[in-house]
């Protein structure tokens, strides 16, 4: 099977949210919990809309799909794609908790260990089989995450909490392969949107007045969430979550890019080191793919 295009949503989504500090910086006098609540309010919003307004007809297929499986099967898939909502508004939520109460390193540092977690359950849970130079991808990936650890075993397990988050979200999602992509995440984004709402009172700072705000926050809601994660999903077609695990690389990788070339922000000889064998332990690790695509070719 011709897998460049699953490839190409994969590495789009991991390239736009490499770029997300340039959406998130114009507002970060905002509290954090404020950008989480409208972000996934507008974005469920957004999505409802469109779902119920312009595409109508899914729906009703959906329905009819659903109706037509077995009692077991729908549950399931019923359960799955609730728990992929669940498990979204969880990664956000610890992630904007660790940034606020723990440290910016260590809400960092989960996307760097999130790769070799998604490739470790998607192998003990999936079974997908993975190579000897996949294997030595991944050694090479715990080497770099322990030249980039904090040394403090609290920020590790903070970091270890947002990774576990994300990587069992692209692990689940790959059986979900009958339903239309675009209102699964609509379904997903909605269920956080309704389990936040009790929240939303007693934690939310005063009602934002200014018009940049909601302005980035469309961005956000739509270039930054919906987009990213519907070339995830639709991604998870046509790649393992193995390779989907070490693709996320890309996102870390950028953001170190775009720190130490338009912030300035300081770097040492043991940083560079690390992404360099991130970024050589992506290579091995899709090189005895793109060989076997070739052979088949």
């Amino acid at each position: 099977m011709n897998n460049t295009k699953y490839y190409a949503a994969a590495i789009t989504a991991f390239v736009i949210w490499g770029f997300f500090g340039f959406v998130l910086k114009p507002i970060d006098h905002y509290p954090s919990l404020d950008i989480f609540f409208y972000r996934v309010f507008m974005a469920g919003g957004i999505m409802a809309f469109i779902n119920i307004f312009i595409r109508p007809r899914i729906l009703r297929e959906t329905k009819t799909l659903l109706l037509q499986m077995p009692r077991q099967q729908r549950n399931k898939t019923i359960v799955q794609v609730l728990g992929g909502g669940v498990l979204l508004m969880a990664n956000w939520f610890f992630f904007i908790y660790v940034m606020n109460h723990v440290s910016i390193k260590a809400a960092s540092f989960a996307y760097i260990i999130c790769p070799i977690l998604t490739t470790l359950l998607a192998s003990l849970l999936l079974k997908e089989k993975l190579s000897l130079a996949q294997w030595i991808a991944v050694g090479l990936s715990i080497i770099s995450c322990a030249i980039l650890s904090t040394h403090k075993f609290s920020d590790l397990l903070y970091s270890l909490i947002v990774a576990l988050s994300y990587a069992l979200y692209l692990v689940t999602q790959p059986k979900n392969d009958q339903l239309d992509k675009f209102l699964i995440l609509a379904v997903q984004i909605g269920f956080s949107a309704i389990l936040l709402l009790p929240f939303y009172p007693e934690y939310r700072g005063a009602v934002p007045t200014e018009t940049s705000f909601y302005v980035f926050i469309l961005i956000i809601a739509v270039v930054y969430t919906i987009i990213p994660l519907l070339l995830n999903l639709y991604a998870l077609k046509g790649l393992k979550s193995s390779v989907m695990g070490i693709l996320l690389y890309i996102n870390p990788l950028i953001n170190f890019i775009v720190a130490i070339g338009y912030y300035k922000e300081p770097i040492n000889g043991s940083q560079v080191i690390a992404y360099l064998i991130i970024l050589f332990s992506v290579v091995i690790f899709n090189l005895g793919i793109l060989r076997k695509r070739k052979a088949i070719a």
